[in-house]
């Protein structure tokens, strides 16, 4: 009796010990199975037992809930933190100043272009200025205001508020996904809040983003498809595809801002390479890791490209009308347009026959027309090069009745046109006479006057020397879809080889001294594929008199009568201003007060005087918090030797971080560290006026960077202290420096701001640096 006692008691506590180990529910099934006095492995249950098993159910089953979809939605307080108090700095007093500041100069213009309709060529994208239009079409803005200057004050009748309020909201924004993109970093939450903390009190940030200015619009665009990149990398299925659908499209509309947007568009690309490099170690086979970096290849490459066309087929349709930036595009375009070109080729003849009067112009890059005039080339140029001292030949940027050419076949001395025309097809030889001096286009073997190493072009003058007159031109049509095609006007572009050397007429980009009124000079080159050995017809005419004076009232009196336009695809025009965009670049203006070189930048050593009140001292600048921008040029400098330093000592088998703390080390090394040196590198290699502003998209990386820089000294602070002395030294530091951050970030609001009439003693005071623009109004 004893022994079965002690053994029930050992069951007891065994079972006792197991239901302390189960969860709650499983403990309540086992207490009521012994509540029910069965003994454990005796076969069938009790009747009572199923009785309770059958009524669980039931009540259960009535019980159960009905299934429904449900959406779960997790507030971040610290996100939202953030971004009001983003929208609190940024939209404050949003209105002032009411004048126009630095280059809301261009981007109003182009508003008030999008508002009439009126054709207009810039060298970037088109969808920041479409952003702004639309805030200002929602605002009821009308267009009739005109941005003549900085500085002129804005009429009620321009909702200042509402143009300026896209780049304002998307500074803010930049606050709130730098927090985010910090967290994604696998940083500790502390230092996602530093970095947009940082963010959220740098001057330079809240100055840009106040005006109808782009940066902040392209900023944010390319942090938030970094964003999506990485978590579309750290996860795998449906959601991974969704996040970098999401990336791509942001991507996209980054560089249809402007084209600086492509660095982070390279950015991501790396990371979605970087990812499917790692990949390559796992043992999945080669035709599904093949599949997996196809599709996300199509992802990149697609999305981003249908955005980018996108913007520009809504620019084409929204601008219809001819307008004073046609100059720039090709005669075609211009003859699309409503007006414009269209008003001087209405019933011109499409065929260039013998007899007709034509005007050149050159196709690609510069817009200029075949010129010239009864001026003669010097006979010595400075350099002591001898000319042929013929008439000179030039390339002219404005309409000029001495552009106009009359095209002859060489042996017909009648410059009539026939009935029917005399028809001018490719391969054939013609001589073009200049109209108001009835001088030959013509080349000779003479060094050109500014392009030695290409033939001089000019219009022959008998002297009666032995240099013969060497004026015969082969035609070459270079689109053409035939060997017989005809010379029509506006579409055909042409090449003119001279026949004697071979050589191709072409505009040189190079521009004569005063002698030659400083136009364009016009050479014969050995290199006839050159792009700008291409010219095309743009007006024409058939010449009905033979008389040389009637045949110049012709040329001088013609009058011009508006047509409708010509028909051009969207890809046609596409492509034409893409070209364009990229050749005028390079004709970008040189040279501005406030100018600044790339090697400036990270020291801050210039500003850049946005506005100066008319009436006061109060003043905007583009100026960094310097507390903020010295820090992150040291961090940079400092990520960089670390992360020298531990790539040897890991060649020396050294590894002073753990697996984990390494991985989150050089992450934040292909996102920040990279992602600063890929947005700043380039513009050193760029041939053209920069800004301090030109810097921005790299400084928000550095800023990142610097707070990832704290966290990692922090962290390793924390490994290698045994106490918490030195931690807490090293916090209070950073709380102390941060406080020196907001200060300096207070102080030079006002230069942000715009708002604060300030005094000579003032100005002083918030002149860190000698090479900074303030500019002081004496008051009388």
């Amino acid at each position: 009796m004893d022994t079965k006692k002690t053994v029930k008691s050992r069951k007891a506590a065994k079972a006792s010990k197991e239901v302390i180990e189960l969860s709650d529910s499983e403990k309540s099934f086992y207490e009521s199975s012994l509540n029910n006095k069965r003994e454990v492995g005796d076969g069938a249950p009790a009747e009572n037992e199923l009785e309770t098993k059958n009524t669980t159910k039931l009540k259960e089953d009535v019980d159960k809930p009905i299934q429904s979809l449900y959406i779960h939605f997790k507030i971040d307080l610290v996100f939202i933190t953030l971004l009001l108090a983003a929208l609190g700095t940024r939209l404050y007093n949003l209105h002032n100043p009411r004048y126009i500041v630095f280059d809301e100069l261009h981007y109003g213009r182009y508003v008030t272009l999008y508002t009439k309709g009126v054709f207009f060529f810039d060298a970037h994208p088109p969808l920041g200025k479409q952003m702004l239009y639309f805030a200002g079409y929602l605002a009821g803005y009308d267009g009739n205001f005109t941005f003549d200057r900085i500085g002129s004050a804005y009429p009620e009748s321009v909702p200042v508020k509402a143009l300026r309020f896209v780049p304002a909201v998307s500074g803010s924004l930049l606050v709130a996904i730098s927090y985010q993109l910090m967290l994604e970093i696998s940083t500790y939450q502390s230092t996602a809040i530093l970095a947009a903390v940082l963010v959220l009190f740098e001057n330079s940030f809240l100055a840009q983003s106040r005006f109808m200015l782009l940066e902040s619009i392209q900023i944010l665009f390319g942090l938030w498809g970094i964003l999506c990149v990485i978590k579309s990398t750290r996860i795998s299925g449906p959601g991974s595809i969704i996040w970098l659908c999401i990336g791509a499209f942001s991507l996209g509309c980054c560089f249809s801002v402007k084209y600086s947007g492509l660095y982070t568009y390279y950015l991501a690309i790396f990371l979605v390479g970087r990812q499917m490099w790692r990949r390559i170690s796992n043992t999945e086979s080669v035709l599904r890791l093949a599949l997996s970096a196809l599709w996300r290849l199509v992802v990149l490459v697609c999305i981003p490209l249908a955005v980018y066309i996108s913007v520009f087929y809504a620019h084409l349709a929204m601008l219809p009308k001819a307008g004073p930036h046609d100059s720039a595009m090709t005669s075609a375009f211009q003859a699309s347009l409503k007006g414009g070109l269209a008003s001087i080729t209405r019933g011109q003849p499409l065929h260039v026959s013998h007899g007709s009067q034509i005007t050149l112009r050159h196709s690609h890059g510069r817009t200029c027309w075949l010129h010239s005039h009864a001026h003669v080339y010097p006979v010595r140029y400075t350099d002591g090069r001898g000319s042929s001292h013929q008439q000179q030949v030039t390339c002219y940027s404005f309409k000029d009745v001495n552009n106009w050419w009359i095209v002859k076949r060489p042996d017909q001395p009648s410059l009539a046109v026939s009935s029917p025309p005399d028809v001018i097809r490719h391969g054939e030889v013609v001589q073009l006479l200049h109209g108001i001096t009835s001088r030959a286009l013509n080349s000779h073997d003479v060094a050109a006057p500014v392009s030695p190493q290409s033939q001089e072009v000019s219009c022959y003058i008998d002297y009666n020397v032995s240099m013969t007159a060497q004026n015969i031109w082969r035609v070459e049509i270079v689109n053409r879809e035939s060997e017989d095609a005809t010379w029509d006007s506006i579409r055909s572009l042409v090449r003119l080889v001279h026949l004697d050397s071979g050589s191709a007429l072409r505009f040189s980009s190079r521009q004569l001294p005063s002698w030659g009124f400083n136009q364009h000079e016009v050479v014969a080159d050995k290199a006839v594929t050159h792009q700008d050995t291409i010219w095309n017809v743009e007006e024409h005419r058939y010449t009905k008199a033979e008389d040389r004076k009637e045949r110049e009232r012709e040329l001088v009196s013609a009058e011009m009568i508006p047509t409708a336009a010509t028909q051009l695809s969207f890809w046609d025009k596409f492509m034409e201003l893409q070209y364009k965009m990229v050749t005028h670049a390079a004709d970008a203006p040189q040279g501005h007060m406030f100018a600044s070189e790339p090697v400036e930048w990270p020291l801050l050593v210039r500003s850049i005087a946005y506005w100066l009140s008319p009436n006061s001292n109060a003043q905007v600048h583009l100026i960094g918090n310097m507390i903020t921008w010295y820090a992150g040029t040291l961090s940079v400098l400092l990520y960089g030797g670390l992360l020298g330093l531990y790539a040897i000592r890991q060649r020396r088998a050294y590894f002073d971080l753990t697996p984990r703390a390494s991985q989150k080390f050089y992450d934040a090394g292909c996102v920040l560290f990279l992602g600063y040196w890929l947005h700043y590198l380039p513009y050193f290699f760029m041939d053209r006026t920069l800004f301090l502003h030109h810097y921005l998209p790299a400084y928000i990386f550095k800023i990142l960077l610097l707070a990832f820089v704290i966290d990692h000294i922090y962290f390793t602070i924390c490994v290698h202290e045994s106490k918490r002395s030195f931690t807490n030294i090293f916090i209070l530091c950073i709380a102390i420096w941060l406080a020196y951050v907001i200060i300096t970030f207070q102080k030079f609001s006002v230069l942000s701001y715009g708002n604060t009439d300030l005094t000579e003693t003032d100005l002083l005071n918030l002149r860190w640096k000698d090479t900074w623009d303030f500019i002081l109004h004496k008051k009388k």
